[in-house]
């Protein structure tokens, strides 16, 4: 899987890269005890989520696309300050975000929404037959935001950057982002009509099914030291 990026040469220097999304986990994961006390259990230690390899393989799923500048919001207003040289191709958007009107997600669970645009200064090409999954950064909820999920045919679309729609959770509450904050988890998606297959354990199965469900019981990691792919 090959994923190119190419900006404005005028803007190269200025501008954050996108990184692996292996590479921009949070620092209240990297704190987060491997152990913790629970009540539900007597007060006994149990496994926190990161020891739990599904979790944290979404998490590095991909790549991040990171905020390009501090940004601060207050009162309704979003400001920021980037030296952002003068682009050499006409058209080429010089601002790290722009809005969303609300009418445009009337009917929506979220239509009163503070919506921004967070603005991809990178065109994001994908190889033939493969899509662009966009969608907030996987388990972030401690970020003021929340990044709409979209699905992009980069294999096409790749000429202009793509334009990531978020709605700012609380409009009263002032709040800040730093430069490189992720603001979006990008995840190439192959295009490939999904095939259903249904039916029963069968006795192979079934064996299957007992076998691996007492060895999930009976040691921890199991997941990780049998199932879990090695590569990435």
């Amino acid at each position: 899987m090959k994923i190119t990026l190419r900006c404005d040469p005028a803007l190269e220097a200025a501008l954050e890269r996108r990184v692996p999304a292996r590479h921009a986990l949070p620092d209240w994961l990297k704190a987060m005890p491997m152990l913790a006390a629970s009540d539900m259990h007597a007060g006994a230690e149990i496994r926190t989520v990161k020891q739990c390899p599904p979790f944290i393989d979404a998490m590095q799923c991909g790549i991040m696309m990171p905020l390009p500048c501090d940004l601060h919001y207050r009162d309704g207003v979003f400001t920021w300050d980037w030296s952002l040289p003068e682009p050499s191709l006409p058209g080429h958007p010089r601002a790290p975000i722009s809005f969303h009107s609300a009418a445009q997600v009337t009917g929506a669970p979220f239509g009163s929404a503070n919506l921004v645009k967070f603005i991809g200064h990178w065109t994001i090409a994908l190889p033939p037959g493969w899509s662009l999954l966009a969608t907030h950064p996987l388990n972030r909820d401690d970020l003021p935001f929340r990044t709409l999920t979209g699905l992009v045919d980069a294999d096409a679309f790749n000429e202009i950057g793509l334009l990531f729609p978020a709605r700012w959770l609380d409009a009263a509450m002032p709040g800040a982002l730093p430069r490189g904050t992720p603001v979006a988890q990008l995840i190439p998606i192959r295009r490939e009509p999904e095939e259903l297959e249904f039916g029963t354990i069968d006795d192979a199965r079934a064996a299957g099914f007992a076998r691996v469900g007492e060895a999930v019981l009976s040691e921890p990691g199991i997941y990780r030291k049998q199932f879990r792919a090695r590569e990435r």
